[in-house]
């Protein structure tokens, strides 16, 4: 992940990351299911995408854990 892309994950309120969450799961579901009819230009996409909501659950976590 970039690290532009990182600082911007960290900065945001448990609010928004967990608007962003729900934004990712349903791109990564999208991306899944396409990719399993027709391969996608850039599976390394699923990727970053599964990584990422990996990061922001931890961030979660984190602040959660933190309160």
């Amino acid at each position: 992940m970039k690290q532009k892309n990182w600082q911007e994950i960290t900065s945001m309120s448990a609010v928004e990351l967990n608007a962003k969450l729900s934004e990712l799961e349903e791109k990564y579901f999208r991306l899944k299911f396409r990719n399993s009819t027709a391969p996608l230009k850039n599976p390394l996409e699923i990727r970053e995408i599964r990584k990422t909501i990996a990061r922001i659950k931890t961030l979660l976590a984190q602040q959660k854990k933190g309160k």
